[in-house]
């Protein structure tokens, strides 16, 4: 197996008593013309041993959904423009910092529930409580994201969506390969679990851990997929 570690990053790490490898797996530029399944049946299997699992960034599978605009193709509303002025600047990425994403979590979710979510939000932040918005609003606003200028085109001028069902989509990925699938949002800020297959949760990998150094790489690297192996 001749998979590199991307640049900067390692390819083991020690948890505990364990010592996990993880494998980044060069794709193709994914779109929605794309289907995940097939995707990694094309560029992952050829390198699987029994007992891996795989780890997919949730952004390929939202834009392999159709769930990535270009800017031009959204178009903010007043509300939109007006809320995002006041979300909180995460170093993570721009989140609903944007009108465009804004609009996005708009039509998503709702946009009662949005104003709810950000008087809610509103209401609760002297007392020190963050993520009152994220938990009201609901809908997996939280994995919306916007252009990064990191990302290869067209995602450096895109705003997404979250992807729709990954824990059914990680499912429907391990019944096609039969090895365990995780799909997860990670940055140099932290990893959220989305989904996560049946083999994937019997193996108990630790896998916030595994990727808190965020071993992907979706810029010129293009390595949104990691081959998790547990070394012996």
């Amino acid at each position: 197996m001749n998979l590199q570690p991307n640049k900067g990053k390692k390819l083991s790490i020690d948890v505990g008593k364990h010592i996990y490898v993880r494998y980044p797996v060069k794709t193709h530029l994914i779109s929605k013309k794309d289907d995940i399944s097939d995707v990694v049946k094309k560029h992952v299997v050829k390198y699987l041993k029994e007992s891996d699992i795989i780890v997919i960034s949730e952004r390929i599978v939202a834009i392999s959904q159709g769930r990535s605009f270009l800017l031009d193709e959204i178009k903010p509303g007043l509300t939109a423009n007006i809320l995002s002025k006041f979300v909180y600047k995460h170093p993570g990425g721009i989140g609903l910092r944007s009108p465009w994403t804004m609009q996005l979590a708009i039509q998503e979710a709702g946009l009662w529930r949005i104003l709810l979510a950000a008087t809610l939000s509103i209401i609760t932040k002297p007392f020190g409580l963050r993520g009152v918005f994220y938990r009201v609003a609901g809908n997996n606003i939280n994995a919306i994201d916007g252009p990064c200028e990191y990302t290869l085109p067209p995602g450096n001028m895109s705003a997404k969506l979250g992807p729709k069902d990954p824990q059914k989509v990680a499912q429907e990925i391990e019944e096609s390969i039969n090895f365990g699938v995780a799909i997860i949002d990670a940055n140099d800020y932290g990893v959220n679990i989305l989904g996560l297959s049946q083999k994937a949760r019997t193996a108990e990998f630790p896998i916030k851990t595994i990727f808190s150094d965020n071993p992907m790489g979706q810029a010129d690297e293009q390595t949104p997929i990691v081959i998790v192996r547990l070394r012996k």
